[in-house]
């Protein structure tokens, strides 16, 4: 909801304009400044009288008496909303991200280049973090017993991502019940998701106990997402670290060690990232980016779901500072996800 110094048409085009200056220079800015670039013909004096309004109301602050202003993070969430939010994607940069985008030849390959995208147009991290382990849609498997009676399961999904774990199972198994289980969900769940494997695995134990209890038991034990884990560290893919903390202005050293240990730890990074699934929005801007690290009001986020087969299976994005070229951001990050869900689609 707008405040009451937002109500105005021309109030508002003053506040982008003074958010779109200091997103340019990173200075403070000055009434004569903004003056220069409106489209109305107005006085200093009026401006002044404006930017004097937005900062009783919280969009703006003076550093220093007889400096300009500067946006605060509410100044920042109203540009992306409602201004940024509004813009299309430049042919410049549609025709550049879709040639460094390419054809890739497997996931992990247009994972990579949609990081590397996202931090180059951003200037800050590109993050994609990957389906977690029970939307894994299966395409093969594969089960090793080992000579102290683990065993190996080794699951390759669609476009030839690998997950591997190495499980004790609470009973022992031959190679011969490992081979069997394993042809039993080559040949039944092929492009089916860990879930809705389970799933249909419990169904039917539930109303063919007898014809199906031997295999199915052994297929849940040793294909449970939950009992195989989560691999976070695997999970999500960053590019532009070094950029990225070159870029943001952190009050201590400790904020800026906070920021790098997320970002090494990743589980910080894939939850936020993640809660971007639930909102409604294509794509989703968050201004101050708590969850991450201390240093987390400097940060802005925006990210958006990209799908396969039209079902959504993760997200991307990019984690950069509050003074980031936002239209420019939000319409490559809806770009990227455009072409990601059209490329994992075709691998």
């Amino acid at each position: 909801m707008r405040t009451a110094a937002l109500q105005e048409r021309r109030n508002r085009q003053i506040l982008a304009g003074i958010v779109r200056t200091y997103i340019e220079t990173g200075e403070p800015v000055s009434s004569r400044a903004i003056s220069k670039s409106f489209e109305e013909l107005l006085s200093t004096a009026t401006i002044r009288n404006v930017m004097a309004d937005l900062e009783d109301a919280g969009y703006l602050y003076q550093p220093h008496t007889s400096a300009g202003r500067v946006p605060t993070a509410a100044a920042y969430r109203f540009f992306a909303q409602e201004i940024a939010s509004q813009a299309t994607i430049t042919a410049a940069d549609k025709e550049w991200i879709r040639r460094e985008m390419g054809s890739p030849a497997n996931a992990a390959e247009i994972t990579e280049r949609a990081g590397h995208v996202l931090a180059e147009v951003s200037n800050a991290l590109g993050i994609i973090v990957s389906p977690p382990m029970g939307k894994t849609v299966l395409e093969h498997a594969r089960m090793w017993l080992l000579p102290d009676g683990r065993v190996v399961v080794v699951l390759i999904s669609s476009g030839g991502n690998t997950r591997d774990k190495i499980l004790r199972p609470t009973r022992r198994f031959s190679q011969s019940e490992l081979d069997a289980t394993a042809e039993f969900l080559n040949r039944h769940y092929s492009g089916w998701t860990l879930e809705t494997i389970r799933e249909d695995l419990l169904q039917k134990l539930a109303n063919e106990r007898e014809r199906y209890e031997g295999i199915v038991q052994s297929a849940l034990t040793l294909c449970d997402p939950a009992v195989f884990g989560e691999d976070l560290a695997r999970q999500v893919h960053v590019e532009g670290t070094a950029q990225m903390i070159g870029a943001v202005d952190f009050a201590s050293q400790g904020q800026l060690r906070d920021l790098l240990e997320a970002i090494e730890e990743k589980h910080r990074l894939v939850t936020v990232l993640n809660a971007c699934i639930e909102t409604p929005e294509p794509v989703h801007v968050q201004i101050g980016v708590k969850g991450i690290s201390e240093g987390g009001d400097n940060l802005a986020l925006i990210s958006a779901p990209y799908t396969r087969n039209d079902l959504v299976q993760g997200s991307l994005g990019v984690l950069g500072p509050t003074r980031m070229h936002y239209e420019r951001a939000i319409t490559a990050v809806a770009y990227v996800a455009q072409l990601f869900s059209e490329a994992l689609g075709k691998i």
